[in-house]
């Protein structure tokens, strides 16, 4: 499936006869007044406007058939859970396969004037945009998140799963099912905060994308993910 081949808005109310939809929901916004790369650190929770977002998420989901609930075990991706564990019934299983990637740079900024890019001993991270070499290979990232979503499909088999992580995560599972290259411009991510990027599966291949930004578009912001 190639990029123009998917399908953008809600997908449809009920999974096909014999397949099973499961959600990569993005978490909401996070409140990050230093702008740092906070990865996978400890302490960064929603903002208020991410625990609208993570409403949004539950109330565009409540109309669905969701009978398993995982997430990130990172405390943004728990809370925007929340409320869809509430709409649902469901209690959020945290899965480690769900989590950020990991990253060089966390704790730091990431900018030409006042971040890690003035410290040549940093520099030697930023060598092989391709793999990155300033964090966990793209491919080692979808293959993990991709095998956290068959594993929900399985679970919710002839239903539907969430399944609540972050933007790069989602982001390189969907290029790696679309069949795209893994590297990619940051900037040109369609993963925003709230949204929804659902993966249709028929047994254990995934054979539709679609995607939705509940809270409307509130652009990417790469520098925390």
């Amino acid at each position: 499936m190639t990029a123009d081949q998917v399908p953008g808005g809600v997908p449809p109310a009920d999974a096909p006869e014999g397949r099973t939809v499961v959600h990569l929901v993005r978490h909401g916004e996070v409140d990050n007044p230093r702008g740092v790369i906070y990865g996978r650190l400890p302490g960064y929770h929603l903002s208020p406007d991410g625990e609208l977002m993570a409403k949004a998420a539950a109330d565009f989901l409540a109309p669905r058939d969701v009978t398993v609930l995982r997430c990130s075990p990172l405390e943004r991706a728990v809370e925007t859970a929340a409320p869809i564990a509430q709409a649902f019934g469901l209690a959020a299983v945290t899965d480690d396969r769900l989590v950020e990637s990991g990253n060089h740079f966390e704790g730091m900024r990431f900018a030409v004037g006042n971040g890690a890019l003035r410290q040549p001993r940093y520099w030697m991270y930023l060598r092989n945009p391709f793999k990155p070499s300033w964090g966990e290979p793209y491919a080692q990232v979808a293959a993990r998140v991709l095998a956290a979503a068959t594993e929900a499909a399985r679970a919710a088999r002839g239903h539907e799963a969430v399944c609540v992580s972050h933007q790069l995560p989602i982001w390189v599972t969907r290029r790696a099912v679309e069949g795209r290259r893994l590297w990619h411009n940051p900037q040109r991510r369609q993963c925003a905060l709230g949204s929804v990027t659902s993966l249709t599966f028929a047994a254990d291949r995934v054979v539709e994308v679609s995607y939705a930004e509940p809270s409307g578009h509130r652009g990417n912001r790469v520098a925390g993910t």
